[in-house]
């Protein structure tokens, strides 16, 4: 796991407050995929629970895994008693313990490439699910956009992740869903979008900036800088647009 994915450690009470959590729907789905009750699951990249507990809360025994102890102590601070946590990179599990879902909630692009789906496949049982749900967090409003993209300018040119094997925007199948296809230890991929739509204080949003790793790349300054240029351009509120593209897929039977 990168450096890059560590640095949210050190604003991990920031993560939890200002990025939101996942919607029912969301679990819905992942389970009417699997087609049978879905009793454990091990998450890659846990950070502060956020699908932690939408997946613990409905009675899956979740193994929550996350290298930063940070993150971890959010964590452990809200979730059930059915959460096992572990602290180590998504390459530092060693195969053994089988689960019936294996899941990454925007952390997926974290991993390493080389052996991301042999790895995947060494924790699901026979036939299990793997699940992945992401996406970009953006204004709704185009001319506020452009304004806060004006004021970013200067310190960033885009703050978004780009596609991990170069995927066009506008392509049909979006990634880890192209990843998943051209593997041969996956069947089934399916690629669905949930609609999620919210409304923040510019404050919150600046909050929420705060946790987003191309701005923790920054000097301090010119981090504080561009969440001041930012701030000054923002309406009292936003609306934001953060659908959610999840792409599940089922390990192909031996």
């Amino acid at each position: 796991m990168s450096t890059r994915a560590l640095a949210f450690g050190a604003i991990a009470q920031a993560y939890e407050r200002f990025r939101p959590g996942y919607p029912d729907e969301l679990f819905g789905l992942v389970t009417t995929y699997a087609g049978r009750p879905v009793r454990t699951a091990l998450e890659i990249g846990a950070g502060t629970g956020k699908a932690t507990r939408l997946f613990a809360g409905r009675g899956v025994d979740v193994t929550a895994t996350e290298p930063d102890a940070a993150m971890l102590a959010e964590l452990r601070k809200t979730v059930p008693a059915n959460v096992t946590t572990v602290r180590a990179a998504f390459e530092d599990l060693r195969p053994g313990k089988t689960f019936g879902l294996v899941y990454a909630a925007a952390a997926l692009h974290w991993t390493r490439p080389e052996d991301r789906w042999s790895r995947v496949a060494a924790l699901l049982e026979p036939e299990g699910v793997v699940a992945s749900f992401g996406g970009p967090f953006r204004l709704a409003d185009a001319a506020v956009a452009e304004s806060v993209r004006a004021a970013r300018a200067p310190f960033l040119e885009s703050d978004e992740v780009p596609s991990p094997d170069g995927t066009a925007p506008e392509a049909e199948m979006q990634w880890p869903g192209t990843e998943l296809q051209r593997s041969p230890l996956f069947v089934d991929v399916r690629q669905s979008v949930v609609d999620r739509r919210l409304t923040m204080r510019a404050a919150d949003y600046v909050g929420y900036l705060s946790t987003v790793s191309a701005y923790l790349q920054l000097p301090p300054l010119r981090r504080r800088q561009a969440y001041d240029a930012i701030a000054r351009v923002l309406p009292e509120t936003v609306g934001i647009s953060a659908d959610l593209t999840v792409h599940v897929a089922r390990r192909r039977a031996a």
